[in-house]
């Protein structure tokens, strides 16, 4: 009889405990597993957006190149095992069970619930024996657990914005230094399209590690709607992306400088020529991700930052466009997100609008009152993500389109509520 949900229960349990950021702690309890961090070859990602989609576009892009891949992603949408992926699927009941069994031995000191999840997948993919281990920063870069990784292969920042200002602060510079604190000695680091002061930031970072080469898209990596061109010149016609939106164009432009940071390593062209058909393979659940239901179409994004609430705004009035009159937003967001911003970006774009909790409460977090966003966009409001759904649909009429934003836990219960997915409890990282 499995073990799984009892060991998922004692791992979420965990997830109220709050985070704790540092590394000599989990590399103590890292030492009775044998430390499964330091044998994995790893391409590490951080950023404030779109590193969820470079993380999932590098692995595609992998998988098309012959590399067994694992994927370590956060937070989760719906289901606990879809932050670790074994060739691009959730992991497996029983490979999710040993992995997990180990860290959660009485003989591993006690580690926090986003700790435990990467020291999880840490473990499952050295059992699993990937070719190449893809891993997202929950928070930051310097402090986060994943920093403890020993075998970049390749780094990257995908973007730098305002978000978590009260832990990584409100100086676009500072933040960069804080996310570069992933560079490694003699490992190439990539940079996303962002703020001067904040490329400058990384490349002081880089320079006091000594990573190297760095390459910064639009600069040593350019793109186009029709491709890439590489550090040394090559260029790789790349039409078409999975990945909708306009904005995923530079978070290729990371993949593509990726591809070529780890075909440096391995000494072959592989992922580069994987290019084309890995980006235009490429999926990702709840990034400008479209449905249907009942003769509608609903659009999923977790947009949860003013950030993203721009490159959504963009995407709605470009290749997602729908008719004003026929259009829905049901929006939810976080207390201490910048919710006014978010809302101020998006809600003019609709008549119809319905609010809806994301979540009562998680780890002393409030959503955002129901009555301040109304007073901001009038708008319906409802108290849980179902209840907002349920509004939505009646209030969109059949060939209309329902968008659905603000936060990752709204998105995450609406997506479940859709295609009927059983979920595990919501967790902030």
């Amino acid at each position: 009889m499995t073990k799984l949900p009892e060991l998922k229960r004692e791992l979420l349990a965990r997830s109220g405990r709050g985070a704790k950021y540092g590394l000599e702690r989990l590399r103590t309890a890292l030492e009775p597993l044998g430390h499964p961090e330091r044998g994995l070859p790893v391409v590490h990602i951080a950023g404030t957006n779109g590193k969820g989609s470079v993380c999932a576009m590098t692995e595609a892009v992998a998988r098309e190149a012959g590399l067994r891949t694992g994927t370590f992603t956060s937070p989760h949408l719906c289901r606990l095992d879809e932050r670790i992926r074994i060739d691009g699927a959730p992991i497996e009941e029983a490979a999710f069970e040993a992995a997990l069994g180990e860290v959660l031995h009485p003989s591993v000191p006690f580690v926090t619930f986003f700790e435990a999840i990467a020291m999880t997948a840490m473990v499952a993919m050295r059992a699993a024996e990937v070719d190449l281990a893809i891993f997202e920063v929950g928070l930051g870069g310097r402090l986060d657990a994943t920093n403890v990784l020993e075998g970049s292969w390749a780094t990257a920042i995908v973007s730098i914005g305002l978000d978590h200002t009260g832990i990584l602060g409100t100086d676009l510079a500072d933040i960069a230094r804080e996310k570069a604190g992933i560079f490694r000695e003699g490992t190439p680091a990539v940079l996303g399209v962002m703020d001067t002061k904040a490329e400058a930031g990384a490349r002081d970072v880089a320079t006091t590690v000594g990573a190297t080469p760095v390459w910064a898209c639009g600069q040593d990596i350019g793109f186009d709607d029709e491709g890439f061109t590489l550090p040394g010149g090559q260029r790789v016609a790349v039409p078409q992306l999975g990945l909708k939106g306009r904005h995923q164009r530079a978070n290729a432009a990371v993949v593509a400088g990726l591809a070529a940071a780890v075909d440096r390593r391995r000494g072959s062209d592989d992922l580069t020529r994987a290019l084309p058909t890995g980006l235009a393979g490429a999926t990702w659940p709840g990034r400008l991700e479209v449905l249907e239901h009942e003769g509608r179409r609903i659009i999923l994004d977790c947009a949860h930052n003013p950030a993203g609430a721009a490159t959504l705004r963009d995407a709605l009035a470009g290749p997602l466009a729908f008719d004003r009159d026929r259009g829905t937003l049901l929006f939810g967001s976080m207390g201490d997100k910048a919710w006014p911003a978010m809302l101020d970006t998006i809600a003019p774009a609709f008549e119809t609008r319905v609010y809806a909790r994301p979540i009562e409460a998680l780890a002393g977090r409030l959503p955002a009152d129901l009555g301040l966003l109304s007073a901001r966009f009038a708008g319906h409001a409802t108290s849980t993500p179902e209840a907002g759904l349920a509004r939505a649909l009646a209030l969109t009429p059949r060939g209309g389109t329902l968008v659905v934003a603000g936060s990752i836990f709204l998105v995450g219960a609406v997506r479940a509520e859709l295609l009927g997915i059983t979920r595990d409890v919501s967790v902030p990282l």
